[in-house]
């Protein structure tokens, strides 16, 4: 039999007989990798560990550590569970069930309504069929046989799926012990690798996420390797539970969502306008440091400004529909970037104006489907941090260093410090010389080596329009957001006609570049909340300060504090309430104020303050300047302490 060569991670090379299988590569590194291999990847596409490799190729073993992994992992157990809820339900009718970002779910169709103590009887079963150790089995049909099979399990959603597939398509099927599910893969190499399976949640889903198709069901759920990983997890469940910014805005009094107004609206209560304030003026603020300026766009144009962006082209299924004006289609905006452009040609340009740099906090609606709206975090009407810088092809490089210093030193005042850095790529459907995309993404790349950043490449990422680099940040939890973006655009400078005069005299096209900080200040919000668990810094806090009367012939002192911190724009509330200093003192430390000052005929007499910070407890006496230059300090360096 031939010889193949096989390209191992480390670099190392090895020769098997042609047809060797991924199971058996792992075999011959270690017996430990062999136990822990979950499926190969083999030039970069990953296939069930049996599956023969017969020429020379890169090969990686992965395993619960890799991502992949952990994804074939997670489908595997979907299958699982769809195999269970069969043997319980037998006839259920099964829609789609991927592997997510934490695990996994699958959609249904069964006669009754499952509730969360039903996920314990699911559960159970599948325990049941992994330990029988059924080995997930590959098999490939033709079209015309994978429709005859699945219409003969009168299984329709899987018999449109098909359909809608080329005539000549190899189907794949996998089956596992009596249950056939259809399936590209792939799976483990048998049941017997799950284990530890929790079930999270069930819910109501549409056939294809659309609502105007059958309304399923839907159970989510995680497996692990181990349980020490499973009981992590569960902890992690409950920390971000208590997290919840959806929980904290009532709590907290931040922001509420009507449905009599509209789905993905958001209304921002005092409390949540406050910080929201903040944290504009603090963006604002910077934005001007750091040489930008500021700009106001309508919240509607002309259909005719849709059509020449290329938004009703690409972009329509996202916009609202149109109103008419004067017998004109109006849309209502989805982004900002095409009354940017037209600002920018309101007036010829020259080389000496460059770069110019355009920043607005600009109100968008999007249209989102109501199974994806999530509080603050999937909305449809959203305030965008965006920013859009014109500059000549030889200042892009020094512009985009520029956009990514300002956007860590945004990221760690607000007190994030992890962020991870991304190259998205050409994707399939790009505009664009080949030769611009390349330099462009040349000079991302030069942009992140000058700044000594680590990037991973997210192949196929970018937009249609150009290459990008995405700055995503880790919240105390660790769980990765997608926030910054900094975006090359091919297709606007050409679809407006933007020029601009260079040195030699002649008209030149300038370079575009889409940035977005924050992303948008409803879904930044949504992470801050829960990144702090409600619980602000200082600078940011709705209340900084309370002052609490023991008994009400101090209030007039207590007054005379309360004028003395709000002229020195401390954000300060003056309980006045009739309670007992206990309950008062409960309910604000629940509020999450940073401090609380207690005021009692010691502290009068004394012309002091009894300090309380909110999680530490009682500080003692102060004098009320000591406190205020403490207070100021933490206050103007944004110290934060959580």
């Amino acid at each position: 039999m031939d010889k193949i060569q096989i390209k191992l991670p480390d670099g190392t090379i090895k020769e098997f007989s042609q047809g060797v299988s991924g199971l058996e590569i792992a075999k011959s590194i270690s017996e430990g990798l062999a136990k822990n291999a979950l499926a190969v990847k083999v030039n970069n596409i990953v296939f069930d560990l049996t599956k023969p490799i017969s020429e020379n190729s890169e090969v990686k073993i992965l395993t619960f550590d890799d991502k992949e992994g952990k994804d074939v992992y997670w489908h595997s157990t979907s299958h699982l569970m769809a195999h269970a809820l069969l043997s319980l339900y037998p006839e259920a009718k099964f829609g789609v069930g991927p592997a997510i970002e934490n695990g996994f779910y699958y959609d249904f169709d069964i006669n009754s309504k499952l509730s969360e103590d039903d996920l314990v009887k699911i559960e159970k079963k599948m325990t049941e069929i992994a330990e029988a150790n059924h080995p997930f089995i590959r098999k490939e049909l033709s079209r015309t046989e994978a429709i005859s099979f699945f219409t003969a399990k009168n299984d329709n959603f899987k018999v449109e799926i098909l359909n809608e597939l080329p005539e000549d398509a190899t189907i794949s099927i996998y089956e596992e012990a009596d249950f056939t599910d259809l399936c590209t893969g792939p799976h483990l190499p048998n049941t017997g690798l799950i284990k530890n399976i929790k079930l999270l949640t069930v819910s109501g889903s549409y056939w294809r996420g659309d609502e105007k198709n059958k309304a399923l069901q839907r159970i989510y759920g995680i497996s692990f390797p181990k349980k020490k990983m499973l009981d992590d997890y569960l902890t992690f469940l409950e920390e971000a539970k208590k997290r919840d910014h959806r929980k904290l805005g009532k709590q907290l009094d931040l922001f509420t969502v009507h449905d009599e107004v509209g789905a993905g609206l958001v209304h921002w209560h005092p409390n949540g306008a406050r910080i929201r304030h903040i944290i504009e003026d603090f963006w604002t603020k910077e934005h001007f440091k750091n040489g930008y300026d500021l700009v106001y766009s309508p919240h509607i144009g002309k259909g005719n400004l849709w059509e020449i962006s290329g938004h009703l082209g690409f972009y329509k299924e996202n916009m609202y529909s149109p109103m008419k004006i004067d017998e004109i289609d109006y849309y209502i905006k989805p982004m900002n970037c095409p009354f940017h452009i037209m600002m920018y040609k309101s007036r010829m340009h020259s080389y000496k104006d460059l770069p110019i740099r355009w920043a607005e906090l600009g109100t968008v609606y999007r249209y989102e489907k109501s199974g994806v709206l999530h509080g603050l975090l999937r909305v449809r009407g959203f305030t965008q941090d965006d920013a859009h810088i014109f500059c000549a092809k030889e200042q892009i490089e020094s512009e985009i260093i520029e956009v990514i210093r300002f956007c860590i030193h945004i990221w760690r005042s607000l007190g994030f410090e992890k962020m991870e850095f991304y190259l998205a790529t050409k994707p399939e459907d790009a505009v664009g010389e080949d030769d611009l995309w390349n330099k462009a993404i040349e000079s991302l790349k030069n942009a992140l080596g000058k700044e000594n950043i680590k990037y991973k490449i997210d192949a196929g990422g970018g937009a249609f329009y150009g290459p990008k680099i995405d700055i995503k940040i880790k919240d105390a939890l660790n769980r990765e957001w997608q926030m910054s973006t900094v975006q090359f655009d091919f297709n606007l400078p050409e679809r407006f006609d933007l020029k601009y005069t260079g040195e030699d005299g002649k008209e030149h096209r300038p370079f575009m570049v889409h940035r977005a900080l924050l992303g948008s200040i409803e879904r930044f919000m949504g992470v801050l909340i829960e990144h702090y668990a409600g619980d602000f810094p200082v600078w940011m806090a709705p209340t900084q300060v309370v002052i609490i009367p023991v008994s009400e012939n101090l209030i007039d002192y207590c007054e005379t504090i309360r004028k003395k911190l709000d002229n020195e724009e401390i954000r300060v509330k003056l309980d006045y309430r009739n309670e007992k200093i206990g309950y008062k003192i409960r309910d604000w430390e629940m509020q999450k104020i940073p401090y609380m000052l207690i005021i009692g005929e010691k502290e009068k007499s004394n012309e002091a303050i009894s300090v309380r910070k909110h999680k530490v407890g009682d500080l003692g006496s102060k004098k009320l300047n000591e406190f205020l230059i403490e207070l100021k300090n933490e206050i103007n360096n944004k110290i934060i302490n959580n």
